[in-house]
């Protein structure tokens, strides 16, 4: 394997093992928290005081940082859809110190990313590193990724402007729709700012040329609507529709815009590059299998406690209270097998 694709994948599948294992430390300390205050999801904030959620945000940061620095040495076409790993991280890690049981359909998707994660790597391509960041801006410039810039911004605006007003709250495509489309566009201006930050600590610093923080307002936008969307999305729908839905559509954009940008797949014959997408739909199979897995078992979870909540145990007594109206008086019902 060429020298910067290995690094690459070295620095993708780090950032992936942090990034999966941050979301199991973060669920820890919050639930260590839930126990002594109130809840974060009623609005607590308790979990600021815990080590260990703090621990599982250090660990996240540390995961973009090494994902961030491998789209310098690596094409996105690899990078990208190893971000799957992370859910597999997610998962076995869950499955051991959550308690939380991974279904045979839950390790199938787990061994779909990873077949898929290898058959990505054996034929990834090697990228040619821009010399400085005038070349990347060529690149950035020339006719048929300018095309592909017009068409995103022009179904981004739509959405925004038409389709958000219209089924925002009801299409789960829509709020997606905007954050994988400028998800991608953040992938190709960090790539371009990653470049000319290594270039820079080479000795050829890229600090004067307005190219660079010109990219660097790009990205900044691109990240903030992202970021503002993806939150609706989050608070609009149920996480385990919007995690795959939004991997899906993120990284295939993600993928057509650098193939565009940078030319991935200039130089590859057919057989690599159609190994490469027999690749990457395995691995987008093997995530949507996980999320399918999760989703049950989290529908399975609510009904089971909301069941507990209605007519509790044979031990215990619960107590429910109803309200009709506020003139009428408050009706208490007795639940037990004993009565």
């Amino acid at each position: 394997m060429e020298t910067d694709n290995g690094k690459g994948l070295i620095l993708a599948v780090a950032s992936s093992v942090f990034i999966g294992s941050s979301f199991i430390l973060k669920k820890k300390g919050l639930k260590r928290a839930a126990a002594n205050g109130t809840r974060a999801g009623y609005g607590g904030y308790t979990y600021l005081l815990e080590p260990l959620w703090w621990a599982g945000m250090i660990t996240m940061i540390v995961g973009e940082a090494a994902n961030f620095v491998a789209y310098i040495y690596a094409p996105a076409v690899l990078v990208t859809p190893l971000g799957a790993l992370s859910i597999i991280i997610s998962a076995i890690l869950a499955h051991f110190l959550l308690k939380e049981k991974l279904k045979k359909m839950g390790v199938l998707g787990c061994v779909s990313c990873i077949v898929g994660s290898v058959v990505i790597v054996i034929h990834a391509p090697k990228e040619q590193t821009p010399n400085s960041v005038q070349e990347i801006w060529s690149l950035a410039t020339q006719p048929a990724f300018l095309v592909y810039v017009a068409i995103t911004m022009s179904i981004v605006l739509a959405l925004i402007l038409h389709f958000e007003p219209l089924c925002g709250q009801s299409n789960v495509l829509v709020y997606i729709g905007i954050c994988s489309l400028m998800g991608a566009l953040t992938v190709m201006s960090i790539k371009a700012i990653g470049i000319a930050i290594k270039l820079t600590m080479e000795g050829v610093s890229q600090i004067g040329y307005p190219q660079t923080w010109l990219f660097l307002l790009v990205a900044v936008t691109c990240v903030v609507t992202q970021l503002i969307y993806l939150n609706k999305a989050l608070d609009t729908f149920n996480a385990a529709i919007v995690s795959p839905v939004y991997y899906v559509m993120f990284t295939t954009l993600t993928i057509v815009a650098s193939a565009i940008m940078f030319k991935d797949w200039s130089g590859q014959d057919a057989a690599s590059v159609a190994s490469e997408l027999c690749g990457f739909i395995t691995v987008l199979t093997g995530t949507m299998i996980l999320h399918g897995t999760r989703e049950e078992e989290q529908q399975q979870a609510s009904s089971s406690g909301n069941a507990d909540l209605i007519f509790g145990s044979s031990e215990s007594v619960r107590w429910y209270e109803s309200r009709k109206s506020p003139n009428e008086e408050h009706l208490i019902s007795l639940y037990s097998p004993e009565y």
